[in-house]
């Protein structure tokens, strides 16, 4: 079966225009949840579009959350699956005042955009336009990021929501719609309520080419070093001063130059990331972000790190350092692995709707990271989203309807393999 089987009436070009204007930046210094209130803006929108559709349970949490339920139209016992997608945009980039642009008919060569003529997306940096001749693309004006991640996901779930509803000859079990806040600054499931939410398997969709299933994750952790220096006047300073700083600047120069950094890695490769440093002269702080696909790769990396640090610190004999290393997220293949229908049922589903399915591994994490070892395997599909974080950002009008497609085609799967 291919989409031709269905007659699609897609209108996931006009929502991800209305909730693309809205903005909705996480922060990670803020310590709250949702991080930004503005997030619940959009919450407030989804949950009242979901309870015009019909779906009577569809409600913002005080945590930010929106869930809603799509109940189930058949007498088979399908397993309850969930639809989940992110409502903040990354605080690398402005998200306020977003302008989106759509560029009609894409014939190729470059996409100049008119906010900001030095933002040009080319197809030589970015080669997936060249699959996207002949089809529309939306774009920022070059001033804010676009926030197709992750609000293409939003859209073209509701979408697909909505289609199911209308057509009630499409036999499908419960589904469950799931929209977290904070998900760019790794707190994206904090306070998900899944008791509440009550699905067997989740779906997040929130990755980037069009056919694309990642059913695979960085394992991450974050690293602290702490280094307590010794202080003195500096005007009486020669041979007490051990500086805090300089100390700090002195690990970070030794870290390696043509590898285990994002700019040197790919593919499978991991990375020792450095992501903040702060101090004074006693005391400084460094902050990374450790990334690998195995347990292995992660010890192997913190402990190059502390191989540094001590290293450094033996031209300091006064000060000392304490190094600290935190559990972020986990390589999701771990729980997939044990469901492989999971990600079956995607492939034929993305199948239906005209594509080829594309295995792929993220170099990152998403909120099916972490929901999978909280119990609710959760692999990720395309929304295609392209150029994230920045303002070079863009989507095609095409690869969202495609993702609709694949979301409606894979309750039906679920439905008639039960």
């Amino acid at each position: 079966m291919s989409d031709t089987s269905l007659s699609f009436t897609h209108s996931v070009l006009e929502r991800f225009l209305r909730y693309v204007v809205i903005d909705t930046q996480s922060d990670p210094t803020s310590p709250t949840c949702p991080s930004t209130l503005k997030q619940k803006n959009l919450g407030r929108l989804l949950a009242a579009e979901l309870q015009a559709m019909g779906l009577a349970d569809a409600h913002l949490d005080d945590h930010g959350y929106v869930y809603a339920t799509i109940p189930a139209n058949t007498d088979k016992h399908v397993p309850v699956i969930c639809f989940c997608s992110h409502m903040d945009t990354s605080p690398d980039c402005s998200g306020a005042d977003v302008k989106p642009q759509i560029i009609r008919n894409y014939q190729g060569g470059d996409i100049v955009l008119p906010g900001d003529p030095s933002q040009v997306i080319r197809p030589g940096e970015h080669p997936a336009l060249q699959d996207q001749i002949g089809n529309d693309i939306v774009t920022s004006d070059g001033t804010t990021l676009l926030g197709a991640d992750n609000k293409a996901g939003i859209a073209e779930i509701m979408d697909a929501a909505q289609f199911l509803l209308s057509n009630p000859q499409i036999k499908h079990g419960t589904i469950k719609i799931l929209f977290t806040p904070d998900e760019e600054i790794g707190r994206g499931v904090d306070r998900v309520d899944l008791k509440k939410l009550g699905a067997d398997f989740g779906y997040t969709m929130d990755g980037e080419t069009a056919g694309n299933i990642e059913d695979e994750t960085f394992s991450a952790d974050g690293a602290t070093v702490i280094i307590n220096g010794v202080s003195a006047h500096p005007g009486f300073a020669k041979g007490k001063i051990e500086h805090a700083i300089k100390i700090a600047s002195a690990i970070v120069e030794r870290l390696p130059k043509d590898t285990c950094s994002p700019e040197t890695t790919e593919g499978k490769e991991g990375f020792l990331h450095p992501v903040a440093i702060s101090g004074t002269l006693e005391q400084a702080r460094l902050d990374f972000i450790v990334r690998d696909f195995s347990e292995q790769g992660l010890r192997q990396k913190e402990a190059l790190l502390e191989d540094i640090v001590r290293d450094v610190m033996t031209n300091y004999p006064h000060s000392s350092y304490r190094m600290d290393v935190r559990q972020q997220y986990r390589n999701m293949k771990e729980v997939i692995d044990l469901h492989p229908q999971i990600v079956t049922y995607a492939e034929d589903a993305i199948r239906r709707a005209g594509l080829t399915p594309m295995r792929t591994s993220i170099r990152g994490g998403t909120d099916g990271s972490r929901l999978s070892f909280m119990g609710l395997p959760c692999p990720n599909i395309f929304a295609g989203e392209h150029a994230f974080h920045s303002r070079l950002e863009w989507v095609s009008v095409r690869d969202m309807e495609k993702a609709v497609q694949t979301i409606v085609h894979l309750a039906m799967i679920w439905e008639e393999r039960s």
